[in-house]
């Protein structure tokens, strides 16, 4: 990329959609300038079920990042979430143009572009194709060919479909806000750059992204993305299990998850008496114990973590995760998470801790996560979103405004 280049990134969940604008600054680096997020329902249990809804979010996130920014956007990347996705590892050998001449830059764009070629079924698209390793004729992996004195370069690398279909409603999505579509990202490949620790970049593990509405899993093998799968439950399933159960109102459920947020019932300290002030029965000054609040919330915590082990168990994936990153909205703000986690999966399980988790506001993540993602893309010609550029009047005055809305202070 190139300095002053622009990436948009809209990210669309089962409670709202946000939308980030990011420049390559002169020393090269991602820099926000700014920011949106609009409520939105028109995703549920990873069905899109009201495009209009939907796009009429993005434009509202967009009109608010223009006026941040004084900058017209005309096309932006989204995230697609895992039950969407299919990995197929692939590989090919490339013949270097001139052999005394080395590796070109050419020559690994042709490679990397021949990846595309598989049997590609009907009923899917490709997005996106991942780099894995680069090697020379000699056998010797190189992180870099380019320049390298080989007579050929062998590529391997992952090449990532989608559903047809749901590509199809994203694009109507998007044209009816007026938006062209740059590309489309998985959730939890753009997540991987934004919350894994250097260490972790080349460990073996699975990403858990517990969101609002939906859990997007992903399986790393290094580099190496094997696996993304989507399971419809989330924070909310808690929370509506919560006023289910005791008969209150989502608002009072929703509160007494957070104020009460523990995931086993084992590590209560007080099993104190809480008062429902919105409970619907006949009963009045209706109490419950924190305990019983508790219960609920594990056995919804522990069904999600027993449906992803039994995805990963059947595929036969799981013998080859070292650890499981747990992050999304939806349960990191419930103490013990990550030990209930590692209860059922009998996998070593922590809470994301990645350098610039601390600094981002969790409503941006996922949207900062795809524009990095893209940022950080090797041996992509043109990864700029398409704008144009307003008047700058009034832009230096609002840009430390913009920031610290971003950024935790």
């Amino acid at each position: 990329m190139a300095i002053g280049d622009i990436i948009v990134g809209i990210d669309i969940g089962t409670s709202k959609v946000s939308s980030v604008i990011a420049e390559i600054n002169n020393f090269n680096q991602l820099e926000i300038i700014a920011t949106a997020e609009c409520k939105c329902f028109g995703m549920k249990k990873t069905k899109i079920t009201d495009e209009d809804e939907i796009a009429s979010a993005i434009e509202k996130t967009i009109t608010e990042v223009e006026a941040q920014s004084n900058i017209k956007i005309n096309s932006a990347y989204a995230t697609i979430p895992g039950k969407y996705v299919q990995i197929v590892q692939n590989s090919i050998v490339k013949e270097a143009k001139d052999r005394f001449a080395g590796i070109t830059s050419k020559d690994v764009s042709s490679a990397m572009l021949q990846l595309r070629d598989i049997d590609l079924p009907e009923d899917k698209v490709i997005i996106d194709i991942i780099k894995n390793q680069f090697s020379l004729d000699n056998g010797r992996v190189v992180e870099d060919p380019v320049g390298a004195l080989s007579s050929t370069v062998t590529v391997s690398g992952q090449v990532i479909l989608a559903d047809k279909n749901y590509v199809r409603q994203l694009t109507n999505i998007f044209r009816k806000a007026n938006i062209e579509i740059d590309g489309i990202v998985p959730n939890v490949l753009a997540q991987r750059s934004l919350i894994l620790d250097v260490n972790e970049l080349t460990d073996n593990v699975m990403i858990v992204d517990i969101g609002a509405g939906n859990t997007d899993i992903g399986v790393f093998n290094g580099n190496t993305f094997m696996y993304a799968n989507t399971i419809p439950l989330g924070g909310d399933s808690i929370t509506n299990d919560i006023a289910q159960v005791f008969y209150i109102t989502e608002e009072e459920a929703e509160r007494l998850k957070k104020q009460y947020a523990l995931a086993l019932k084992s590590f209560i300290d007080n099993d104190t008496d809480i008062m429902l002030t919105t409970y619907k029965g006949d009963e009045k000054n209706k109490t419950i114990k924190s305990s019983e609040l508790i219960e609920v919330i594990e056995a919804r915590i522990e069904e999600i973590f027993s449906l992803i082990n039994k995805q990963i168990t059947s595929l036969g994936i799981k013998t080859n995760i070292n650890n499981v990153i747990l992050t999304g909205q939806g349960i990191t703000c419930i103490s013990k998470s990550d030990v209930a986690g590692k209860i059922v999966l009998n996998i070593p399980v922590k809470i994301a801790t990645g350098r610039m988790i601390s600094t981002i506001k969790p409503a941006y993540r996922s949207s900062f996560a795809l524009v990095k993602y893209v940022s950080n893309r090797p041996y992509a010609k043109n990864v700029a979103s398409k704008i144009d550029i307003k008047s700058n009047e009034n832009f230096m005055k609002t840009i430390l405004e913009r920031i610290k809305e971003f950024f935790y202070t």
